[in-house]
């Protein structure tokens, strides 16, 4: 049961900062950082989510998620750095954050 209902929690977490990066289609400035620290709050749960999606990404998307994942920080580097042994043509990405990270 308690299996179940973290799944459901993760979930919910992932529409939720699913939706919070659509709106920065649209943000004026002010909104922009407060998605991104919203999604800075959300954390680890996050971390894996925005690794996977931030190759997608392109403009305001990619730097609010780049910088969310920045300030995240040590919780971020595992998966950033799995990412970037995975994938040679995006590694670049992973191991720009993971320098500034450090």
């Amino acid at each position: 049961m308690q299996a179940v209902i973290n799944e459901k929690i993760n979930l919910n977490v992932i529409d939720g900062v699913g939706t919070l990066i659509k709106r920065l289609e649209e943000a004026d400035n002010s909104e922009k950082n407060t998605i991104e620290n919203k999604i800075v709050a959300m954390g680890e749960r996050v971390v894996e989510y925005l690794a996977d999606i931030l190759p997608t990404l392109e403009g305001v998307k990619r730097g609010v998620v780049a910088m969310s994942l920045i300030r995240i920080g040590e919780d971020a580097l595992s998966a950033l750095q799995q990412r970037a042994e995975e994938n040679k043509e995006t590694a670049w990405i992973y191991n720009y954050l993971i320098s500034e990270i450090r």
